[in-house]
């Protein structure tokens, strides 16, 4: 059975942002007033399930089948939602693959359609993506034979490591192993080589660090790296929101003994786990020791310069990042300044 996620601080995508302005596709309709740009209308594919949301239903069909069900939440005009389905539920290997494995259910995590979850829970799919904790989109949600979950994913995954959950679910490997220590054995370990930055501190003991802690994981089967390297942490709108902090990157497959923020002994390794970081580039933002925010999926320059600011600052002593994110883009906006959700352009030098 899936351990449900501990660390629900992720969150905030697109969700958070477009809680302010419904959509993100608009045009500019006041010079004045800052516009919110780089959201994505993206199609659903049209081999998705034609379903009428009750789930026992569907997990039934699926299992006649001898599928799985898998629930896709999205968002209008998410840009992570984009990428996702264009890299990997609309390109091959991936597209016969999830369509032979799996019955695919889109969720709009804004939609009033009824859903049957189970035979005790009717609700609507905005309230079900509530109900489930989804703050950030995609996620998708694996449900096995007796409409359990069995996996789940909260934010775009490159298509390599999103394939490896493809087959983690569809082999019944959850009947086993747990889904970070199937990524762990599985994944190719040749794809990125550590990269050096002036911004790491190099240190193995995280609780003699003294205020905001960034933690980067990385290993040689991440895939983003590069771009979370030039797109992100190169980004001057970020570099800012980077100054109070003292960032540490570590080897997510290193088993170095160092000090954990909490003063124990550990390693880079088990702290990952400990956290249920899966996804690499991964990010942990402390202060004071304790863990404020955690991200395990992409974010773009604005999603991840805010989520910074709202550690360094201090905001998280006095409100939620929903909140925060809701006042700080009505402040943004009302300013002039421009809001890009989008994923940043990189140099092909």
């Amino acid at each position: 059975m899936m351990r449900v996620g501990i660390y629900l601080i992720v969150k905030g995508l697109c969700i958070a942002s477009l809680a302010l302005g419904g959509s993100i596709i608009g045009a500019a309709v006041a010079s004045e007033r800052g516009v919110v740009t780089g959201g994505v209308m993206h199609s659903i594919p049209g081999w998705f399930k034609e379903s009428f949301l009750d789930m026992a239903e569907d997990v039934e069909e699926a299992a006649e089948a001898e599928k799985h069900l898998l629930l896709f939440f999205h968002l209008n005009g998410c840009p992570y939602c984009d990428r996702m389905l264009e890299e990997s539920f609309e390109s091959e290997p991936l597209t016969g693959f999830i369509q032979q494995h799996f019955d695919s259910i889109a969720i709009n995590v804004q939609g009033d359609r009824e859903v049957v979850f189970s035979d005790e829970l009717t609700l609507t799919e905005k309230a079900l993506a509530d109900r489930l904790n989804v703050w950030a989109t995609p996620a998708i949600l694996f449900l096995d034979q007796n409409n359990q979950p069995v996996a789940r994913v909260d934010g775009y995954r490159a298509a390599a490591r999103f394939e490896q959950v493809l087959h983690y679910v569809s082999s019944k490997a959850y009947q086993s192993t747990s889904l970070s220590d199937y990524m762990q054995t599985m994944l190719k370990r040749d794809v990125y080589a550590l990269r050096n930055s002036p911004l790491f501190t190099q240190t193995t003991d995280l609780a003699a660090i003294k205020g905001p802690l960034m933690v980067i994981f990385e290993e040689s089967s991440c895939y983003d790296c590069n771009e979370f390297h030039d797109g992100i942490l190169a980004h001057p709108l970020v570099a800012k929101e980077l100054e109070p902090f003292t960032i540490v990157r570590l080897d997510a497959a290193s088993e170095q003994e160092m000090i954990g923020p909490d003063g124990r002994a550990t390693t880079p390794k088990a702290l990952a786990e400990h956290y249920q970081m899966i996804y690499r580039p991964g990010v942990l933002a402390f202060d004071g020791g304790k863990l404020i925010r955690r991200h395990d999926s992409l974010l773009f320059v604005h999603h991840f310069k805010e989520s910074m600011r709202y550690v360094a600052a201090g905001y998280h002593r006095h409100q939620s990042y929903r909140d925060y994110s809701a006042a700080r883009t009505e402040e943004l906006l009302s300013n002039g300044v421009d809001i890009d959700l989008g994923r940043p352009e990189l140099s092909r030098d």
